[in-house]
């Protein structure tokens, strides 16, 4: 028993490690190119042109120009940019903390989307399909906020700074290449973290128990249980972490083609809601945009498309919605209307 023990504890561990190789490498083949081309973007002045044309849109969501170039920022390259280029090139004084949450919830919807977009299009969404949910989602969310706290006279208030980074610094192209280099390997120890985590959580059960808690979910966005707890990861975690599992499933065969639509879908609009929410609270935003109204939000954007979807022929889907990357996956819908009966009653099996 025990040399059996020890046969299917290396059985688990080859599979493992097996996976992590595939889901690190895909993501790699993403993210390096993307990383590469964005920055020969910035050196050329992408960012400053992007910001012109944004620029006029800032009205709209009742922000001033001078934010076109934090969210053209934001949307190349990612928070953590976009955040540096607020500090020293928005007029902060005259922000109020409205306005902040306005621009931190487009941020928060629209951003890293060389990298971003490009996992969505392996995983199986047409690039068109998420850059409308993106870019449409966060100027309608934003738009939405600014009614909301304008005409309810909330938040308008001058912001307040929670934190002041230091004056930034022009960086060597060797500096740079280290930098991509620790954040890559960053991203491998996650990817390493997360998967046997997730082993864990399969061997012990504990996704089906997950699945039947999240049950109530899982009616109101028609998501199979199959792409339930990677859904989670990329909620919690962030698209990148979420997509590239989703991906691997895909390639696998073990999640249909209208899950990962519904499920990229959702985190298009909403992933890594700990470690970005934080984030823009250091600028001054509101939790009320930056978290609540963003899940609902989004909840209520995928359940209404997800019932679109279900109403669409297929080849309307794969003409349209869905990228031939999708084709290892499961030709027809996993959730139906029997999956409502099942949630119902707590089955939650693979």
């Amino acid at each position: 028993m025990h040399k059996m023990n020890v046969k299917t504890a290396l059985v688990i561990f080859k599979e493992l490690v097996r996976e992590i190789y595939e889901v690190s490498t895909t993501l790699f083949k993403i993210m390096i190119p993307a990383l590469i081309a964005i920055k020969i973007l910035e050196e050329l002045g992408g960012i400053e042109l992007l910001s012109t044309i944004l620029a006029p849109v800032m009205n709209w969501v009742g922000l001033p120009e001078s934010m076109g170039i934090v969210w053209a920022t934001t949307l190349l390259t990612n928070i953590y940019t976009g955040m540096l280029v607020f500090f020293t090139h928005s007029p902060q004084e005259s922000l109020t903390v409205a306005q902040v949450t306005v621009l931190s919830g487009m941020m928060l919807m629209a951003h890293s989307l060389p990298i971003e977009v490009r996992i969505a299009q392996k995983a199986g969404i047409r690039l068109a399909v998420t850059l409308i949910l993106r870019i449409g989602g966060a100027l309608i969310y934003g738009g939405l906020l600014n009614i909301i706290y304008t005409e309810g006279d909330w938040l308008q208030q001058p912001n307040q700074l929670l934190w002041q980074p230091e004056a930034l610094v022009d960086i060597t192209l060797g500096q740079w290449v280290i930098e991509q280099l620790q954040g890559l390997l960053a991203v491998f120890i996650i990817i390493c973290a997360l998967l046997s985590a997730l082993k864990i959580l399969r061997l012990a059960g504990i996704d089906r128990l997950i699945n039947w808690l999240l049950s109530p979910l899982l009616a109101l966005l028609k998501i199979g249980r199959e792409a339930t707890t990677i859904t989670m990861i990329g909620i919690t975690l962030g698209l990148s972490f979420g997509g590239g599992l989703l991906i691997k499933e895909a390639n696998a065969g073990h999640v249909s083609k209208q899950d990962i639509f519904s499920s990229m879908g959702l985190l298009a609009l909403c992933h890594s809601i700990i470690e970005d929410t934080l984030l823009v609270m250091l600028l001054g935003a509101h939790i009320s945009g930056a978290l609540w109204l963003r899940i609902a939000f989004s909840l209520i954007i995928i359940s209404l498309l997800t019932r679109w979807l279900l109403k669409r022929t297929d080849s309307f889907k794969d003409r349209y919605l869905y990228n031939s990357y999708s084709k290892n996956a499961y030709p027809k819908n996993s959730y139906s209307k029997n999956d409502d009966l099942k949630n119902s009653k707590g089955t939650a099996s693979k």
